[in-house]
């Protein structure tokens, strides 16, 4: 039986630039930083035979998020023509307690966004903005516990 959620995973294309935007920006924990060791086969594991990688585990509260920075081989850029209609993941969602005050400053760090904080349904605040390689985040807050 699956007791929970364990992780979200992201490849990313320069791992210092996404550390930089999870860690430092959003405040994520950096726990663990791996270069699997090329005989053990992280190939095997993802089904890229030979492929070489740099992980960034970084944690907020009780969630993961894992980085991968693929050496060899190098990984595709997000499709200039992907909506968040598409299949797969589409969003990392985060929680904020001032959605208007983190939408500022991440204005001044440079982050674009998609729209500005907009209340999604009562007491739920909700902004979708880029990760560094493209990836779309959203910062939601919500006003009143009670509230979903």
């Amino acid at each position: 039986m699956i007791k929970k959620l364990g992780h979200a995973a992201l490849s990313v294309a320069d791992m210092e630039k996404s550390l930089s935007f999870y860690r430092d920006l959003l405040g994520l924990e950096v726990i663990r930083m791996i270069e699997p060791d090329p005989k053990i086969g992280l190939g095997n594991v993802v089904g890229i035979p030979d492929c070489l990688a740099r992980i960034a585990h970084l944690k907020k509260g009780d969630n993961m998020l894992e980085l991968f920075e693929y050496v060899k081989p190098r990984g595709n850029p997000i499709s200039k023509d992907f909506t968040q209609a598409g299949h797969g993941y589409t969003h990392i969602g985060f929680e904020s307690d001032d959605i208007h005050g983190d939408y500022a400053r991440f204005k001044e760090w440079g982050v674009r966004f998609i729209n500005e904080p907009v209340e999604f349904r009562k007491d739920v605040w909700i902004v979708y903005f880029y990760g560094p390689d493209g990836e779309v985040c959203e910062l939601r807050q919500i006003k009143n516990e009670k509230a979903e």
